[in-house]
């Protein structure tokens, strides 16, 4: 069943010609991407450590642009995740590794639970897996009191954008769940040992309070930011969630994932990723292929935007209601105890 917010219809086209066009990795433009990304981002950590013997207002906008570039450093890691960043294979598990480190997140792992989410997005019978935790209204007027605690608490933006993400790349990232094979947990192990190094190294070189200080700082930014660019790709007004039976894949991409319009200085930071419609379509394109794939194909051109203004409506999405298809608030819940009331 569609969604009756959304203008879009499932493509009659061959999609899977479509996105073939551009799922060829460019090597010049990987190359160039990992040096215009990894070169400031070193360059900025020197700046940052400069600007504390000068004054901690210089050292504060640093920070933010830095944790701009590790958002734009997890794009590269993602890309090599999915294999679509190099032809290579062994090329896209060495910098996948690399960039992991460099972001706090296991490349294995990750793409383990990644490969899932991608699997399963919009799924209603398949969630839990590399995806925001999401209760349907009668799921949670089901619930028991302390379940209905817990998920206000987690869907609360305190939480969810502030101390969640760090929790998830400080803490979480350094554990394999039990489910993991060896090598998912070998790619836990490897990359703790590979941020124990990274960490005396960088203490070694600006002293273990000011690293700290920075590190700590930027994957905090870092993260809040990357958890609401995933939270507003998959929680937006007109999103598609169906059960498994009525589930498809291709509707599933372009109406259960969003197209993120946004300002040009962002979208380069954030490796358009923004072009999530066409990420879930095909993981196989390189980010740097996304926007040249929206524009050139008329099967994108439906895909109602989703704006940076217009995206602030995703801090009320906290349920899913399956009788009218379309995320709703808490106050939801009071508008049916009152329709029940007067039946």
């Amino acid at each position: 069943m569609m969604n009756d917010t959304t203008e879009f219809t499932a493509p009659a086209t061959d999609w899977k010609a479509v996105v073939a066009k551009y799922q060829t990795p460019a090597l010049g433009r990987s190359v160039w991407q990992l040096l215009n990304t990894l070169v400031p981002y070193a360059a900025l950590w020197a700046l940052m450590y400069w600007s504390l013997s000068v004054a901690y207002w210089l050292t504060v906008p640093l920070i933010i642009v830095t944790a701009g570039f590790m958002v734009r450093i997890f794009i590269i890691h993602h890309d090599c995740g999915h294999g679509s960043y190099f032809k290579s294979r062994k090329a896209n598990d060495t910098w996948g590794f690399i960039t992991g480190v460099l972001v706090f997140t296991p490349y294995y792992l990750w793409r383990w639970e990644h490969a899932i989410h991608h699997a399963s997005s919009g799924d209603l019978d398949r969630r839990g897996t590399g995806d925001v935790w999401t209760l349907t209204v009668r799921e949670y007027l089901e619930a028991s009191r302390w379940k209905k605690f817990a998920y206000r608490l987690a869907r609360n933006p305190v939480i969810l954008f502030l101390i969640a993400p760090f929790f998830l790349f400080v803490v979480r990232h350094r554990f394999s769940p039990g489910k993991a094979s060896a090598r998912e947990r070998h790619s836990v192990y490897w990359t703790n040992l590979a941020l124990l190094g990274m960490a005396v190294a960088m203490s070694a070189v600006f002293g273990v309070k000011a690293y700290l200080v920075i590190q700590l700082a930027v994957v905090a930014i870092a993260g809040s930011l990357g958890v609401w660019l995933f939270y507003v790709q998959h929680q937006f007004e007109g999103v598609y969630w169906e059960r498994g039976e009525q589930w498809d894949y291709a509707t599933a991409a372009l109406q259960g994932s969003s197209f993120y319009k946004l300002p040009k200085i962002l979208q380069w930071f954030s490796g358009s990723i923004g072009f999530h419609h066409i990420h879930h379509l095909s993981p196989a394109i390189p980010n740097y292929h996304l926007e040249k794939c929206h524009k050139g194909e008329p099967l994108f051109q439906t895909v109602k935007p989703v704006t940076l203004v217009g995206s602030l409506k995703s801090f009320t999405f906290r349920l899913w209601d399956e009788q009218r298809h379309r995320l709703v608030g808490y106050r939801h819940l009071r508008t049916l105890r009152g329709h029940h009331g007067q039946n």
